[in-house]
């Protein structure tokens, strides 16, 4: 069956596709898998996600190769991290066998929508799991439901693989040192739009500095930080940091390539001594910087308008493996 997708225009965004798949657990255990062409969720309106905010999700990508495979990148981390956010927010972990069956089923069952390889557009797959059960009192939920749908994406940028500017956020913060940052819950997303939505609308992206101090990098909102300093990669080590995978995956390839990595708290004033910086994630894999603006310093940090060679190297590579256009060692 063919869509009518305009491949070579395609946005991110929500599109509709023919299936989801979803996993119920009730009464202590996981259910069965359940095949739906639904788009909406039947839900109590006292459901423990609405009001108490139980909810988690993840974000991966399928892809359509050269050699006509489609291959998804790491899906047992994606089931580590859903685990561990399961842990910090007091929900059933969902086993990675189970997690993985139903990736496995998601994009075989919405095939005709992952874009071809020439496109360089994917199929982004979204893992949700919410808390269902109805209550008012603030406790964990008895029932679950986990829930996969997919969407074909192109970049997440519109300029693909190009340089943004950016802003220094001071006045907001996103998560607390020991809050939830290291968790994949929306409400991380939510607290942040408050500073992303008017930096957008001038045009920019945001830095969130450490909510401690306010005088260290900690995210770029819905990705991970890295600057190169004299070769070397560096990221910040935060109690509020979202695990990246990408960040990870990232971070291997440096070492596989001879590049030193360094994990430690980075200052802002530190932007001043990089060659290059970018934020990282599932969704734009690599999205290089092009200046960064400090208001509290009255700083311009500037990188140029094109990719640092340490970016479009370690893009390469890791799109490579991605479209199994090299091995994945």
């Amino acid at each position: 069956m063919e869509n009518n997708i305009d491949w070579s225009n395609l946005g991110f965004g929500y599109n509709k596709t023919d299936y989801n798949v979803r996993c119920y657990y009730r009464n202590g255990k996981w259910g069965e898998i359940e095949v739906s062409s639904e788009e909406t969720i039947p839900m109590h309106m006292a459901a423990t996600c609405l009001h108490y905010g139980q909810e988690a999700f993840e974000g991966l990508k399928a892809y359509r190769c050269p050699d006509g495979k489609v291959r998804v990148f790491r899906s047992d981390e994606n089931a580590a991290r859903l685990q561990s956010t399961c842990r910090g927010i007091l929900m059933p972990e969902l086993p990675t066998e189970k997690f993985n069956e139903m990736v496995d089923k998601v994009v075989r069952l919405n095939e005709r929508f992952i874009p071809p390889y020439e496109t360089g557009a994917t199929l982004y797959i979204r893992p949700l799991l919410i808390g269902t059960s109805a209550q008012v009192g603030v406790h964990p939920a008895t029932e679950y439901l986990f829930i996969i749908f997919v969407t074909p994406v192109g970049p997440y940028f519109k300029g693909g693989f190009s340089c943004n500017p950016y802003v220094i956020i001071r006045e907001y913060d996103r998560s607390a040192p020991l809050g939830t940052g290291i968790y994949k819950v929306g409400g991380n997303y939510a607290a942040s739009f408050r500073a992303t939505e008017p930096a957008h609308k001038q045009g920019l992206s945001v830095i969130f500095a450490d909510s401690l101090t306010h005088k260290y990098i900690d995210e770029c909102g819905a990705a991970n930080f890295f600057g190169v300093k004299d070769g070397v990669y560096i990221t910040p080590s935060s109690s509020s940091i979202l695990p990246s995978i990408t960040n990870d995956s990232l971070m291997t390839l440096c070492k596989d390539v001879g590049i030193e990595v360094e994990r430690r708290p980075v200052p802002i004033e530190e932007l001043g001594e990089m060659s290059e910086c970018g934020a990282v994630g599932t969704a734009a894999v690599i999205a290089p910087v092009s200046l960064v603006i400090d208001p509290d310093s009255g700083r311009t940090y500037t990188f140029g308008e094109e990719p640092g060679q340490v970016s479009k190297l370690l893009y390469k590579l890791l799109q490579d493996i991605q479209y199994g256009r090299s091995e994945d060692k």
